[in-house]
């Protein structure tokens, strides 16, 4: 059955890639706040029920059934992605980047009833290695899912992939210091539940921007700047799990994580300068400001 006639001109494929890429970094940081919140632990450690039934009885439980709902909500996007990635005329990447998210998506579901039910009969039930391991397998998914929107938006773009790569960078470069503000590295701001989510919020869209530096510098041919932004992508990817308790978070976890950001930051912007000098370039500054 033909079901391009049932839907708006405007709702394409690509767009509810990016919807649900967008979705999935939302929930990211709502089960960080959650999680710091301690909410992980209400509904009287119950999954999928809440307090007995099916509606929370107390904030925290609230805040840890609301969570669910868009779990919920998210996945059934990502499975609608990954049916509509099939049923379309998309490239074989495409379709394989979205259903290794789907893939992912029940081991994510089970370390999240593990760590809410099972906590106190399992070894480090609720505790960072395995909240740790939940957020590794959600930054998996989102990262299939970016590739998935990338992919698809190929011979949608006004412009070439090497302005693309250079913005990516450009844009990596100027909202890598928000995340880092965000964050506990540099102790400016307390260390709430509130600014967690707001880093992970700030942090995945560079991380994103990065993984399409990557792509779109391979599709200019750009393979010094390619290679070279691979690093940084790692980088910000421990910049983003040393923020959620990999480790213990210790003086010395703290100065690794200075030293990443620093790594990071000296890397990010040589591979940028790189960028917008190849192919006689303007430089960062008017690239930000550039019509191309």
């Amino acid at each position: 059955m033909d079901t391009a006639r049932y839907r708006p001109d405007w709702l394409t494929f690509r767009r509810f890639a990016a919807f649900t890429t967008a979705l999935t970094a939302t929930l990211i940081a709502l089960g960080v706040y959650t999680s710091a919140t301690g909410s992980g632990l209400a509904c009287s450690a119950q999954w999928p029920l809440c307090d007995n039934g099916l509606l929370p009885q107390t904030i925290p439980s609230f805040i840890e059934w609301f969570h669910r709902l868009i779990a919920m909500v998210t996945g059934f996007f990502i499975l609608g992605t990954v049916g509509w990635a099939w049923r379309a005329d998309t490239a074989r990447r495409t379709k394989l980047a979205a259903t290794l998210s789907v893939v992912l998506l029940p081991l994510q579901v089970s370390i999240g009833a593990v760590t809410v039910t099972l906590n106190g009969w399992l070894p480090n039930g609720y505790s960072p290695p395995t909240q740790s391991a939940h957020l590794l397998v959600a930054l998996s998914i989102f990262t299939a899912l970016v590739a998935t929107t990338l992919f698809a938006y190929d011979g949608h773009h006004r412009t070439s992939a090497l302005v693309r790569t250079r913005r990516a960078l450009l844009a990596s470069l100027a909202f890598l210091p928000v995340s880092v503000l965000f964050s506990r590295a540099p102790g400016l701001l307390a260390y709430t539940p509130g600014a967690q989510a707001t880093f992970v919020l700030t942090s995945l869209p560079v991380f994103a921007a990065l993984v399409g530096a990557v792509y779109w510098a391979g599709r200019a041919e750009m393979d010094r700047v390619r290679l070279a932004t691979y690093p940084v992508v790692g980088l910000v990817f421990v910049h983003v799990l040393l923020g959620r308790d990999l480790l213990i978070y210790t003086g010395s976890v703290r100065l690794l994580n200075l030293g990443v950001l620093a790594a990071a930051f000296i890397a990010l912007a040589g591979v940028t300068w790189v960028a917008y000098q190849q192919d006689g370039g303007p430089t960062p500054t008017q690239g930000l400001t550039s019509s191309d």
